[in-house]
């Protein structure tokens, strides 16, 4: 596949006159590629750059200054600072200028944690937050599965035929960049035994004292670290679905999945080499719940994202709202109710308006629940349910 590709971004950012934003995204997801397309007369800040870096951080009214120093119609603009958490200081001079000049801003960046932490000013409401999320399907021109289970959905890993090298380098660069030099850790030794200990509960139910031991460290710090993997938007937390009826289901432990199923692979030391099998079939999971997650917060919809399990093992994998939509997700291209006792469980008791198996099965059917007063499971080629999704006939 050719490097030369670009992809038409489905994210939207459309700002009124005078409006500030952040943009947030994990590393390397093309938020700066997307903002020079989309805002190219724009002024802009790359804190990347050593010297603009070193000269801002010790003088951050510089930028005050410069701005009130551009020309109108470039002050029109909205100005982009990209990796703005690396100077919190820079936002108060952001909000100055918004409050005293009227100049709107892009504010771009991969983690807020630092903004948090040092109890930065984050504007107060005064500017409106977009989420940056890997590729998806319908971004993609000639789509290949078996290619992004494997390579993942970061732009320039897609696009290769082998992405391991790159996927490694990814995870180095994010611990001496991202966690190392931002200081988000004291001792990176711990963290790196804890993501070794997180690829094998990746998509499971998490067992913090478990991953502790494993780890050679607490059951407090691994938490931390699990929510440091969260603020840098390299992972989140899908937690059970509450709402009990007659089964005694777990309602405390919470599952964790990485933002990019190629990165995923890479910590895991996996690969996929045909669409079949078990390793392929929680790749083929953690594919859908990033379309699911992307789907939700580029269109800005306001539903959670759960999973449904019961002590005695029964399972659904994604439950969307208040139980609107039950989804399971199958590899393969047989699918027998025999398959479904989780899901079929799930719809006698909650009875969803949708109740889904997203599959690798060439044709979509129907199978029909005597018990479940007509209530019907629809298996749905992955094609077709992510068709679906994107023309909002299922959530939001």
């Amino acid at each position: 596949m050719s490097e030369i590709v670009k992809y038409k971004r489905y994210l939207d950012l459309q700002l009124p006159a005078g409006q500030s934003a952040f943009l947030w995204g994990p590393r390397k997801t093309g938020k700066s590629t997307y903002l020079k397309s989309h805002f190219p007369d724009s002024v802009r800040y790359d804190l990347l750059e050593t010297d603009l870096y070193l000269r801002l951080t010790k003088q951050p009214h510089l930028l005050r200054e410069e701005i009130l120093a551009l020309p109108e119609n470039e002050r029109r603009l909205p100005i982009i600072i990209d990796e703005v958490q690396k100077i919190p200081e820079l936002l108060d001079e952001v909000h100055w200028l918004i409050e005293n000049a009227g100049i709107s801003f892009i504010l771009c960046g991969s983690s807020a944690r630092k903004l948090k932490r040092g109890a930065a000013n984050l504007l107060g409401g005064r500017a409106w937050r977009f989420t940056f999320y890997p590729l998806v399907y319908p971004e993609i021109p000639g789509f290949e599965l078996l290619r992004a289970l494997n390579s993942g959905l970061i732009p320039s890993h897609y696009l290769q035929e082998d992405a391991r090298r790159s996927l490694r380098a990814y995870w180095q660069d994010y611990l001496t960049e991202e966690i190392q030099a931002e200081g988000l850790v004291r001792n990176l030794g711990a963290f790196t035994r804890f993501l070794d200990a997180l690829a094998f509960s990746h998509g499971e139910l998490i067992n913090f004292s478990s991953i502790a031991r494993e780890s050679s460290i607490d059951s407090k710090t691994v938490k931390e670290y699990y929510q440091i993997m969260i603020d840098t938007l390299a992972g989140y937390f899908i937690y059970p679905y509450k709402k009990q009826r007659k089964r005694d289901i777990i309602m405390s432990m919470p599952k964790f999945y990485l933002f990019d199923v190629g990165a995923a692979n890479s910590l895991l030391k996996r690969r996929i080499s045909e669409l079949k099998g078990h390793d392929a079939g929680k790749a083929f999971e953690h594919f859908i719940l990033m379309e699911l997650m992307a789907y939700k917060g580029l269109n800005e919809l306001d539903f959670d994202i759960t999973f449904w399990r019961t002590k005695s093992g029964l399972e659904v994998d994604f439950i969307l709202g208040d139980a609107e939509v039950a989804i399971e997700v199958k590899i393969g291209d047989k699918i027998d109710k025999s398959d479904l006792k989780g899901l079929i469980a799930f719809t006698e008791e909650y009875q969803p308006k949708h109740s889904i198996v997203v599959s690798t099965v060439p044709k979509a059917r129907k199978i029909a629940l005597e018990e479940a007063n007509g209530a019907a499971i629809t298996v749905l080629p992955w094609q077709d349910f992510l068709e679906q999704l994107r023309k909002k006939k299922l959530a939001g």
